[in-house]
């Protein structure tokens, strides 16, 4: 039994924990980030920014990175590179690589082969009338663009989370 006087230290050191648990994520998370761009060739190249989320995707109490790339060639008139990552070890693995997405990006209340399907915002690039198109997972990844046929735009307000704002800036990838 905790005493009433270890409790406020009970609870600093759960929230430690809990801090340094994020901190070695965000740190796993940069080193892989770093490791799959390569290094910076130039000036231009330490301009790559990232936003990270990292979210539930499966009902497996796993954390998965939801990536937003931008500058340094990670965007085109359609939007930016958006990555869904796995944990693996002490890195992760790339589940998909969703070309030309822009924010909102949202994690759908919805499930497709036991992951939440996503939601990116779908505007330039050739499209006119701009709408949010639902990206279903198919068993092993996610639609590799939201204007391929596996994803599809949405028909009916579906309830989800923004996980990337619109007004995302993110970090820089390189110090």
């Amino acid at each position: 039994m905790v005493s009433r006087f270890c409790r406020p230290l009970w609870s600093f050191v759960v929230v430690l924990a809990a801090c340094s648990c994020a901190t070695a994520q965000e740190g796993a998370l940069r080193r892989f980030l770093q490791t799959y761009v390569g290094s910076p060739r130039s000036n231009e190249g330490k301009a790559t920014r990232y936003f990270a989320a990292f979210v539930h995707l499966r009902d497996d109490n796993t954390q998965q990175a939801i990536v937003y790339l931008t500058n340094d060639g990670w965007c085109g008139s359609g939007g930016c590179t958006m990555l869904i990552l796995d944990p693996k070890g002490p890195t992760y693995r790339v589940i998909t690589k969703v070309m030309t997405t822009r924010p909102p990006i949202r994690v759908l209340s919805t499930k497709t082969n036991g992951w939440h399907d996503l939601a990116v915002h779908v505007q330039g690039g050739g499209i006119v009338h701009a709408y949010e198109a639902k990206l279903p997972f198919n068993g092993k990844s996610y639609p590799v663009s939201p204007s391929m046929p596996a994803a599809r735009p949405l028909a009916t307000e579906i309830a989800g989370e923004v996980i990337v704002p619109i007004s995302v800036a993110g970090q820089s990838l390189y110090p």
